[in-house]
């Protein structure tokens, strides 16, 4: 029986996926094919999404973007041979866009049935457990502190250091929760690998909790990601029936239990506190530190709180050894990072990569550029309280000391592309209006700063007193940086203050030399 691939990733379906699937059935039945349709997570290449593939006795072969009207001509040329056709883009693993990536957290999606136990422990899945098993609590802390992990969600914090604190703090209960509030604009990484191959988070976080003593984790997912919830809410169910959670897992002395959590979409619980606040049950505000979630969290017991992609991560850090890991990317910035390319850009999607790219190859040459075939002119870098970068700054390092040494931030490893019809003045206003609707209102910066400084932007934008309002803009985005409790307020003076930087004119300044300068010159 021939099998066929076809993404049930909610991107791929967006643009017809399962309307794809349900006429390769119609049109296998009509010609008396037996087919083997199986639905697995996406590649990452959404611009050729849907992306089918057939197995052949050389590998499998791809075709996209295929449309429900192309499958009966696929089927005429010889699909089940993987004959030529216009749609034919060979092996996948030889796309360019995939034969650049180095991809360890992101191995298996796009490739296995993500609900198929027998699919991920095939393609290694679980030999990172087997190995955490061998080496013991605190064997596990050390092996993840020298591979350099690093918190994927923004922060950057050693994820080693924040174990060992967990590890080190007694208590009678100790907790795991994995933020997957995915909020950040032009971000698809976590609902991508929940989707697609939600088994690696279930293992990733077994091992956490099996090193700091934790027998019960969280996954909080946002609401809006109704399908990433149906299928990791299925995958846990699938491995506690197979001895990989609850008591004595996987035939060991430990026991640890997972559990999912639906947010209520609040931008804010991305933030670890209001997270925690939510998932008590509470309205989603922002917590004081100290004290830390490391020593009282949730339910004021010790919590390991990290970004899916950093517990995703743990696994094959595991299963191939730290300093496999460690080799990869430059400074203190080791392994690999999902980069989530969109906006106006030809070739959007995920590209896992060492870190050490710079920002230029990634939006210029693994990107292709905008799509729609103007200038490049910005880009947001970690989300919609990111700095914007100008091509004058493209020579940056994809590293978290490089992008910070900028006045930036990776964030979650989002970048959004703007051609040059974007106004900045009108991106900025939006970043102060976004934290002031997305404020949890506990603290003054960040509840009257940002509704204050929208008003400000609409005097620069109308002309009135320009200069003045923003002197005063600049100071206040000052009062917010230093004087907010979290990052929401923290960083929204980022956007702000990188498009007044590198975009004066649009904010009826003169141009900036140096770095119009500096942009001929690239």
């Amino acid at each position: 029986m021939a099998r066929i691939f076809v993404p049930a990733d909610a991107a791929a379906r967006a643009v017809g996926a399962d309307k794809v699937a349900s006429e390769i059935q119609a049109q296998a039945a009509k010609r008396s094919l037996r087919v083997d349709i199986i639905r697995t997570g996406s590649r990452g290449l959404f611009w050729l999404e849907p992306m089918i593939e057939v197995e052949t006795a050389a590998g499998r072969i791809a075709y996209g973007p295929v449309r429900p009207e192309d499958v009966s001509s696929l089927f005429d040329a010889g699909l089940l041979i993987a004959a030529a056709h216009p749609l034919r883009l060979g092996r996948p693993e030889e796309l360019s866009y995939l034969k650049r990536q180095t991809r360890l957290t992101f191995a298996r999606c796009g490739i296995v049935d993500p609900l198929s136990l027998e699919d991920y422990r095939t393609h290694g899945g679980y030999r990172g457990l087997q190995r955490a098993l061998s080496l013991g609590p605190a064997g596990i802390v050390e092996e993840v502190t020298k591979s350099g992990l690093r918190g994927r969600g923004g922060a950057g914090f050693p994820t080693g250091i924040k174990w060992k604190t967990v590890a080190d703090t007694p208590a009678e209960r100790k907790y795991i929760v994995c933020n997957a509030d995915e909020g950040d604009s032009g971000t698809f990484a976590d609902r991508m690998l929940l989707e697609g191959d939600p088994f690696v988070l279930i293992e990733g976080m077994t091992i956490a909790g099996i090193a700091v003593g934790a027998t019960k984790g969280f996954i909080y997912i946002r609401s809006e990601y109704p399908d990433a919830i149906r299928v990791t809410t299925q995958a846990i169910a699938i491995a506690r029936e197979a001895g990989y959670l609850g008591s004595k897992l996987a035939g060991s002395s430990h026991a640890f239990d997972l559990e999912v959590r639906m947010g209520a979409g609040a931008y804010v619980c991305g933030e670890e506190t209001a997270l925690l606040e939510s998932l008590e049950g509470k309205r989603g505000t922002v917590r004081a530190k100290p004290p830390l979630p490391a020593h009282k969290g949730l339910f004021a017991m010790p919590t390991v709180i990290n970004n899916l992609i950093s517990l995703a991560s743990v696994p094959v850090i595991l299963s191939e050894g730290a300093a496999n890991y460690a080799d990869l990317g430059m400074g203190r910035s080791r392994g690999t990072m999902p980069i989530q390319i969109a906006g106006n850009v030809r070739h959007g999607g995920l590209f896992e990569a060492a870190f050490g790219l710079t920002l230029g190859e990634i939006v210029m040459d693994i990107g292709g550029g905008a799509a729609s075939g103007r200038h490049v002119r910005a880009v947001q870098a970690g989300g919609p309280l990111g700095a914007y970068f100008p091509p004058s700054l493209f020579d940056t390092p994809y590293d978290y000391e490089a992008f910070a040494a900028r006045d930036g931030l990776l964030g979650h490893g989002g970048l959004v592309v703007f051609d040059d019809s974007v106004d900045m003045a009108r991106m900025a206003r939006f970043a102060l209006e976004f934290c002031a609707i997305e404020s949890c209102g506990k603290c003054t910066p960040c509840r009257i700063g940002s509704t204050r400084g929208t008003e400000v932007m609409d005097r620069v934008m109308a002309g009135h007193d320009r200069e003045a309002n923003l002197a005063l803009l600049e100071d206040l985005c000052q009062t917010l940086k230093f004087g907010s409790l979290c990052a929401l307020g923290g960083f929204t003076p980022y956007p702000v203050m990188s498009a007044l930087k590198h975009f004066p004119e649009d904010f009826g300044r003169a141009p900036n030399r140096d770095v119009h300068a500096h942009a001929a010159a690239e």
